[in-house]
Formats: C-alpha cells, structure tokens, sequence
C-alpha cells in the first residue's frame, strides 16, 4: 500500500487520512536508502527503559525532503543548540514514521491537527484556514501506542 494523505472537503469541513510508513529505527543508512527525498509528515519517537514509545518530535518539510529532515533530526552530531535532544538521540532508541505529500496546505492542516490533539497546552502553529472544522483518520502498519 502506498503512504500518503488524502484530503476530502465536506460541506466546508475537511477530512484527512494519514497512511503511515512502517515504523523504522533510525540508523542514518537506512535513512538515506529507505526514506524518500520529498515533501511530508514525520513523527520521530524514542524508546524507554519500559520498551515504550515516546513521542520526541512530531513536524513537516517542504525543502529537502523527508529524508533529509529526518536524519537531521536523529542524528546526535547534528544536535548543536538542545543537550537535552542530544542526549536522548545518543543514549535511547530512535524510531520514525512518515507521509509524504506536496501541498503545503495539507501539510499545516494535518501539523495543526497532531498539536491540538498531543500538546493542546502548547500554542501551536496555524492551519491553511480552508476549513471551518478539520478531522483525521491515520491508518499504520504496526500498532502504535506512544506514551506523552
């Protein structure tokens, strides 16, 4: 099955559907090998002492692609500003899981929507405004239960 995000408009309401990657453990070959360099939604995760998924990042990229930004962001050497982030790349297990798409307005929709829902005490980015109510269906191929 293909990854991707449908997008269905209804009565002025907006209907997404995020079709995840397989979830993958971050090793920079792979990354380079198995993600392709294109516009998408990722959601990055780090493993506990208790084999649980912890949610590290959830973002977008229009500009070198879903590989690039992935293995930016998982790769400790690259973590400059954050010790905290750094240490958790260099000491925990780092997964990942991605959807590509090329429309930016898509994009900060399906953003807007995983921030309301996982952090609605953070303020968060926009959505594109095209619609007066957004909702979200994700399927995935693994059976994800991440721990905030």
């Amino acid at each position: 099955m293909e990854y991707g995000i449908t997008e269905t408009e209804k009565k002025g309401d907006g209907y997404y559907f995020v079709n995840w990657s397989p979830l993958a453990k971050a090793d920079r070959h792979d990354i380079i090998t198995k993600v392709p360099s294109v516009a998408g939604v990722f959601e990055i995760y780090w493993m506990d002492e208790k084999n649980r998924l912890r949610l590290f990042v959830v973002g977008c990229t229009n500009y070198g692609g879903l590989r690039s930004e992935i293995r930016r962001i998982t790769d400790p050497e690259l973590c400059k500003n954050d010790e905290k982030a750094k240490k958790i790349l260099e000491e925990k297990e780092i997964w990942y899981r991605y959807s590509p798409t090329d429309s930016a307005n898509v994009m900060s929709d399906v953003i807007w929507f995983f921030m309301q829902q996982y952090f609605p005490e953070k303020e968060s980015s926009s959505h594109s405004g095209r619609y007066e109510n957004i909702f979200l269906k994700e399927s995935a191929p693994d059976k994800l239960t991440w721990v905030p």
